[in-house]
C-alpha cells in the first residue's frame, strides 16, 4: 500500500536538498507538471546542470542533475517552501518578497504559470509563493 503524499513540491525539495548535501550527481523525483514547471526555473536560472522525464505512463520520474562548481560546492545553497497544505501564501505585486537580497528566487504560481517573483512582478502578476531558492 502507497502511502498519500500531502505536499508533493516539499517532498521534491527535500529530495533535492538532500541530493545536493550528500553531493550526489542527481535526485530523482516523481513527475507532475507543476514540478516540472519548477525544475525548468532552476534549469533556466542556473542552480542545476539540467533535468530530462524518465519513464511512461503514470509513473514518469524527473532526473534533476545538480550543478557543483570546480571546488565541489553545490549551487544551491537553500530550498525553502512556502505555502503548504495548511498555510498557503499569497502575495500581491507589491509584496513580491526579495530572497537573500536579490541572490535567490522566489518561485511563484501565478494565473499565467509558474515563474520567478521578478518575473511576476514585472508582468503585474501576484499569486501563491511555493518556494525560495539561494
Amino acid at each position: 500500500m502507497l502511502a498519500m503524499m500531502t505536499d508533493p513540491i516539499a517532498d521534491m525539495l527535500t529530495r533535492i536538498r538532500n541530493a545536493v548535501m550528500a553531493r550526489h550527481p542527481y535526485a530523482d523525483v516523481p513527475a507532475s507538471r507543476l514540478k516540472l514547471e519548477v525544475v525548468r526555473i532552476l534549469k533556466r536560472e542556473g542552480f542545476i546542470r539540467g533535468y530530462e522525464v524518465k519513464g511512461d505512463g503514470p509513473k514518469k520520474t524527473i532526473r534533476v542533475h545538480l550543478a557543483y562548481t570546480e571546488k565541489g560546492e553545490p549551487l544551491i545553497s537553500g530550498l525553502q517552501r512556502v505555502s503548504r497544505p495548511g498555510l498557503r501564501v499569497y502575495v500581491k505585486r507589491g509584496q513580491i518578497p526579495r530572497v537573500y537580497g536579490g541572490l535567490g528566487i522566489a518561485i511563484i504560481s501565478t494565473s499565467q504559470g509558474v515563474m520567478t517573483g521578478q518575473e511576476a512582478w514585472r508582468r503585474h502578476l501576484g499569486g501563491e509563493v511555493l518556494c525560495y531558492v539561494w
